[in-house]
């Protein structure tokens, strides 16, 4: 085990800048933040690039975690680098680094999808993957454009469904081709009433939905793309219903 004492030091500096998209980018590598998804990455066999944390946090991941504390990537720090490194206003002190591992190619063919268009809020795209994960889907695709997965907003929001599901960052076009070429049609959900309302559409054993940016809905491009639009009814006098929220309603429609 090492120990490192100074915020200052060359290790500490390069895993703080890994909260930057920026620096997960060129590092390939991303940081989580406490003792639940610290679990979940356990629980899912993941290998750690380092594990940090104050003597007392790593005492805890040792005794109720059976985790082997002798490794050289395993790095006792102080408080002070603890609160350098969170991400939270009260950190559990527990810290790791893990590689970012996206397939180069991936065969989109089987199961229940959700697809994310340009998604900002990295709290709205961490709920909709744990929304999709709750409910048995087998995967969402970020478009390019879309809040960084790896972002601690969405790490935190997703509370470890990122180690349940297939979870691909692809150009949204492209994959709609891939789904409509084995016949799972695609939804993209609208806020528009000419649309078809969702109670109109039957629960199927495969399809991919997609929930639009928060201020433009799903783009006229990739709406064009698919194979129905939908509409969630507005029942009161709100013009629309938050992202998070009229995801899981389509989600679990269909789940």
């Amino acid at each position: 085990m090492q120990q490192i004492s100074s915020v200052n030091n060359a290790t500490v500096k390069k895993l703080a800048k890994l909260k930057q998209k920026k620096y997960r980018d060129e590092e390939n590598s991303y940081l989580i933040e406490g003792f639940h998804l610290f679990d979940e990455a356990i629980k899912a066999g993941k290998k750690y690039q380092y594990l940090l944390g104050t003597e007392e946090a790593l005492d805890k991941a040792e005794s109720d975690y059976d985790v082997d504390l002798s490794g050289k990537n395993v790095i006792l720090i102080n408080k002070a680098i603890a609160r350098h490194l969170s991400s939270t206003k009260n950190s559990q002190e527990i810290f790791m680094v893990l590689k970012i591992d996206q397939p180069k190619e991936f065969p989109f063919n089987y199961g229940k999808w959700v697809l994310l268009d340009n998604l900002a809020d990295p709290g709205n795209v961490g709920t909709i993957i744990r929304t999709a994960d709750a409910a048995g889907f087998d995967g969402v695709v970020l478009s390019p454009e879309s809040a960084d997965l790896y972002n601690p907003k969405t790490q935190r929001a997703m509370q470890g469904s990122q180690f349940h599901i297939d979870l691909i960052k692809r150009d949204l076009a492209d994959v709609i081709t891939d789904f409509q070429d084995v016949a799972i049609p695609v939804y993209a959900s609208m806020l528009d009433k000419k649309a078809k309302q969702l109670q109109d559409f039957a629960k199927v054993p495969q399809l991919a939905l997609i929930i639009g940016n928060e201020a433009h809905g799903v783009s006229s491009t990739i709406a064009s793309l698919c194979d129905e639009k939908l509409y969630i009814p507005i029942k009161g006098k709100a013009e629309s219903l938050n992202a998070a929220v009229a995801a899981g309603i389509m989600i679990y429609h269909f789940a």
